[in-house]
């Protein structure tokens, strides 16, 4: 039996991507691929097939359908092999003084639900089956260089995956490695659609003029990394699987340290 590797946010970007990535590096693998919205999701099975990808519209804050994907997984393979945890969203983009309203509290939360607690949720739903796999079970973060330095405006959004970044050694803390692993990666500065989003809406909204022109260059000189880049990464340690010395650990797509995941 293939591998079977569970990616959300497949829909577009680096996870539409990853998807690609990972269906033509393995063509025994199964992925399953969560999303909201389906446009994407149906190219990739009109692609590769329904024998190779399977998708389920719904938002991953939804316990209950997470649950029922999860069940399914379980009654279809009897195992998972991996996971990528891509989605994500960057709202509110605002100073931290500017976040003083029940409303702005309110965004905070719903920021965190997606990008924090639906991941916790999903961790701890998968983990058996991630056990029953024979290989290594992997799981694979998507965080932010965020996470470790502050940006101008996403105060909401770098807490949130400097969450995500524990979470990571919490796992490899409580786990055994040679049953489950776990990795933060930053993709770097992608050319997807929350980058336009960020020169276009949410940056010149919430970000000062100068926090907002190193984005705003980048796209002028062309610049901004192909997706492909960050997915050849995340493909390899979901399907080679996480090196020991790496499990728990934060690092950059390009860090020297995946030297030998990236080939």
């Amino acid at each position: 039996m293939g591998k079977v590797i569970l990616i959300t946010g497949a829909s577009r970007g680096i996870g539409l991507q990853l998807v690609k990535t990972v269906i033509e590096e393995d063509d025994e693998c199964i992925v399953y691929g969560v999303a909201r919205t389906e446009a994407g999701l149906q190219s990739l099975q009109r692609e590769y097939g329904a024998d190779k990808f399977v998708y389920r519209v719904f938002d991953i804050t939804d316990r209950s359908r997470m649950e029922a994907l999860v069940e399914e997984i379980r009654q279809k393979h009897g195992k998972l092999d991996g996971i990528v945890a891509n989605a994500g969203m960057l709202e509110p983009v605002k100073s931290i003084s500017q976040s003083n309203s029940e409303h702005d509290i309110k965004q905070w939360e719903r920021l965190f639900d997606v990008n924090f607690f639906s991941i916790v949720s999903l961790v701890a739903l998968c983990l058996p089956l991630l056990k029953s796999s024979p290989f290594v079970g992997n799981i694979v973060f998507v965080s932010s260089g965020a996470s470790v330095k502050p940006y101008n405006g996403w105060s909401a959004y770098g807490c949130s995956k400097a969450a995500l970044n524990h979470f990571a050694m919490d796992i490899a803390s409580e786990e055994p490695s040679d049953k489950v692993r776990a990795v933060c990666i930053a993709p770097g500065v992608v050319d997807t659609q929350m980058q336009k989003d960020i020169r276009e809406t949410l940056g010149p909204q919430g970000m000062t003029p100068k926090a907002l022109e190193r984005f705003t260059q980048l796209y002028k000189t062309s610049s901004l990394l192909d997706p492909k880049v960050p997915a050849a990464v995340l493909a390899q340690l979901v399907l080679k699987g996480i090196p020991d010395s790496l499990n728990g650990q934060y690092l950059r797509y390009n860090d020297e340290r995946l030297g030998p995941v990236q080939g």
